[in-house]
């Protein structure tokens, strides 16, 4: 009984450490963000003041309207840090298999290679209220294989153990290069916080291209090791974005959803564009994957920090 005491409270100190250095991390990546951006803003304000202390009345005015929000295309690159939730994922191929793995705590190690990064292409109407925009995220969602979880199901005829280890059944099930989205938004500014600061919200809706790769412990069956289509994804942002004379620092909370249904090819894949191919030319010759299909769901937080180059139209 002690020893089980000893046990129940080793995990739940795990679980509160756990939860700890994701708030650890989370606020860390924020403050960090914070601190570049506000420092950046400082040195280049400053900067500017200094070249642009003999110059008239209008071409001030002219500096006030570069960086007031209006009518512009936006190119931007960020970087971040993501937590996904545990789910459920349950392996489905017919005849052979069909049992569920619970939960699956998803990892996403973003800092390190392939890290995690994001790429947005947006354009703000005139006013420059409203916009529309695409966005690709590049996370990881990795589960991990020492973990003690709870099996459901049978595979190839056999009943698995209630407990096992996820090594024990599969020694590799990740989503790492990665659990991509691709999703087209929109996008609403809210009243500017000083002359500088524009805050944001935004809402979109796209496709899961994620790298699947999962092995059976066992090797009976190859690997599955490609991009394919997986399903569709959704998210929801708020951000701040710190306007320069011709870019933005930015800061931004997202909430992503992707709801997943993984064809497991069995094969080896390269590019993207290739691996998408066979996988189209499968749908057209109705050829079902041969080791079935995975299918979870990854609810994710993410909290992320980029620069954004803005083109104005000519005047």
């Amino acid at each position: 009984m002690a020893g089980l005491l000893t046990l129940g409270w080793r995990a739940d100190a795990g679980a509160r450490i756990g939860k700890r250095r994701l708030f650890d991390l989370a606020t860390t990546t924020v403050a960090a963000l914070a601190i570049c951006a506000a420092t950046a803003v400082g040195v280049l304000e400053q900067s500017s003041l200094d070249s642009d202390s003999g110059t008239t009345q209008q071409d001030s005015g002219s500096a006030r309207d570069s960086i007031a929000p209006g009518r512009e295309t936006v190119i931007a690159a960020y970087t971040g840090a993501p937590y996904n939730y545990p789910s459920a994922a349950r392996i489905v191929d017919p005849g052979e298999a069909d049992f569920t793995i619970d939960p699956v705590n998803w990892y996403t190690n973003p800092f390190k290679n392939p890290i995690y990064y994001g790429a947005r292409v947006a354009h703000w109407l005139p006013g420059g209220t409203a916009g529309a925009g695409i966005d690709f995220i590049h996370s990881k969602a990795i589960a991990p294989l020492d973990e003690e979880v709870n099996f459901s199901g049978t595979r190839n005829g056999q009943e698995l153990p209630p407990r096992a280890r996820i090594r024990d059944i599969i020694n590799k099930l990740e989503f790492s290069h990665g659990h991509n989205m691709l999703l087209f938004n929109g996008m609403l500014r809210l009243p500017n916080i000083g002359a500088r600061i524009s805050p944001y919200v935004g809402a979109g809706a796209g496709i899961l291209l994620p790298h699947t790769e999962l092995q059976f412990t066992d090797g009976a069956k190859p690997r599955t090791y490609e991009y394919n289509y997986a399903g569709p994804a959704a998210q929801a942002l708020f951000g701040f974005e710190v306007r320069l004379a011709k870019v933005s620092f930015f800061i931004e909370y997202k909430y992503t959803y992707a709801d997943y249904e993984a064809p497991l090819s069995e094969m080896d894949g390269s590019w993207l564009f290739l691996d998408m191919y066979r996988q189209i030319k499968r749908w057209f010759d109705g050829e079902p994957p041969p080791g079935g299909h995975i299918t979870t769901t990854i609810a994710s937080h993410q909290v992320v920090g980029g620069l954004a180059v803005r083109i104005a139209p000519a005047r």
